[in-house]
């Protein structure tokens, strides 16, 4: 054979050999790009489902803690202790119709996790459990202060879970 020919044969398979690498090199390119692509698209998806879980949980313990606030309205308004129970007996009713969406939203926290973000949702409706309580005794006759500290012990559970929440959203 001429060593033309194969100098064709071997420009031949050469190209065809750089084509079949190109294609594979494509392919796999592509591939990780698609896989790249499903994979933010997935935390994407995560992370929406968890800012839509902290932002329930959060309006739902902001209605809680307008409740815990007007408690302070009661004491300034009326002055007469039956007007006084009355309005407490009020806001507890108030108190136990908020405290079924809080604590739905509490597990739907749980469920989207993290685990940190979601035992700060558990310390938060756990102090809206205690002070809840303490307006009953109020109702009882107990002075008030127990409630005062158990609304704040429910204020700083609730920034606390704030900032976890900010900084589960802010992650990766």
């Amino acid at each position: 054979m001429d060593s033309t020919v194969w100098v064709a044969i071997l420009t031949g398979g050469t190209a065809i050999l750089a084509g079949w690498v190109t294609s594979l090199g494509n392919a796999r390119a592509a591939r990780i790009q698609a896989e790249a692509s499903a994979k933010a698209q997935h935390h994407a998806q995560i992370r929406e489902a968890r800012r839509t879980a902290y932002l329930e949980f959060l309006e739902q313990a902001h209605i809680t803690g307008e409740f815990y606030y007007r408690l302070g309205d009661v004491y300034v308004q009326l002055t007469q202790p039956d007007e006084q129970l009355e309005k407490i007996d009020l806001l507890r009713t108030a108190l136990r119709d908020a405290y079924d969406p809080l604590a739905r939203c509490a597990r739907v926290v749980l469920l989207e996790g993290p685990e940190a973000i979601a035992a700060k949702a558990e310390g938060v409706k756990m102090a809206v459990t205690d002070a809840n309580g303490a307006l009953w005794h109020i109702a009882q006759g107990t002075p008030r202060s127990h409630f005062d500290n158990a609304h704040q012990v429910f204020r700083d559970r609730l920034q606390s879970f704030l900032e976890t929440a900010r900084a589960t959203i802010s992650s990766p």
